[in-house]
Parts: C-alpha cells; sequence; structure tokens
C-alpha cells in the first residue's frame, strides 16, 4: 500500500478526522506496518497496550476469556478498522485478545509517535481531544441507552 492510501485510510478514521494532510503524512510514515499470517496473534488480552493497531487487509477475530474457561467471539476487524486507540494516548490494557483468521496486515502506530505528533503540532492534540470528547460523549449515550432497557 501507497502512502497516499494510508493517509486516505487515516483520515476516515474518527479519531483522526479534522487532521491536515501533512498531519495525516507524518503519522503514516512514522508508523510500522505488519503482515500477519492466518492464526497469528497479534495481541493478547490483558498485554500492556502502547499502541493502536489499524487493519489495511485481511480480517482479525476479537476475543475476551468467557466466565466459564475458553474464549467468546465479541467482533470482527476488517480493513479501516482501528483497534485500542486508546493506547496512543494512555497506559492501557488489551481488553481483547485478535488473532489474523485469513493472511492480514496492520499498521501500528505507537504512543511515542502519537505523542510527539501531539507535542510539535498543538493544533492536533486540540481536534483529537475534541473527538474523543464527541466518541465518549457518544459511547455514555449508548451505555444509558443499554441500561434504560435492562430497568
Amino acid at each position: 500500500m501507497a502512502l497516499k492510501d494510508d493517509i486516505l485510510l487515516f483520515s476516515r478514521l474518527s479519531i483522526f478526522q479534522g487532521l491536515s494532510e501533512e498531519h495525516l503524512r507524518l503519522l503514516a510514515f512514522g508508523a510500522e506496518r505488519r503482515r500477519l499470517e492466518k492464526g497469528h496473534v497479534l495481541f493478547r488480552q490483558g498485554a500492556a497496550a502502547d499502541s493502536a493497531f489499524v487493519v489495511t487487509k485481511g480480517h482479525l477475530k476479537l476475543t475476551m476469556h468467557a466466565p466459564r474457561g475458553g474464549e467468546k467471539l465479541v467482533d470482527e476487524a476488517g480493513p479501516g478498522a482501528i483497534l485500542t486507540e486508546i493506547a496512543m494516548i494512555a497506559d492501557a490494557e488489551r481488553h481483547f485478545t485478535a488473532t489474523a483468521t485469513e493472511e492480514s496486515e496492520v499498521i501500528r502506530i505507537s504512543r511515542v509517535l502519537f505523542h510527539r505528533m501531539l507535542e510539535e503540532y498543538p493544533e492536533v492534540a486540540v481536534t483529537v481531544e475534541r473527538r474523543l470528547r464527541e466518541s465518549f460523549t457518544r459511547m455514555m449515550q449508548q451505555v444509558a441507552d443499554k441500561a434504560a432497557k435492562l430497568v
């Protein structure tokens, strides 16, 4: 995939919407590509997280430990999905295991790279903060809606 394709992919992710093409180029240039064979575990639930991953090709299954042992499928991620984006900002733990279900490719965006961008370009920090606030508000509304259905 060419750098321009990575920039286009990043521009479609909600956390990066509103960033200039130049900022997205810097992010894409500093990120790391990884190829995954079918069955490869990208990361495991409970592991420390220091980066986000953007799926560019293939699919990954996302599983969690089941209460009675084994694993439970909780979601799937395909091209254009971003996994554990909070890890770009703060110390975090992986809340699920991500395993390639076919030959796949991801882009790793490290916390160090992301923090460097936030420090060097304060306007990026403002844009990202706004996106995170919007996402958090949406998530809290979804939780409230689900809680209301339980009553």
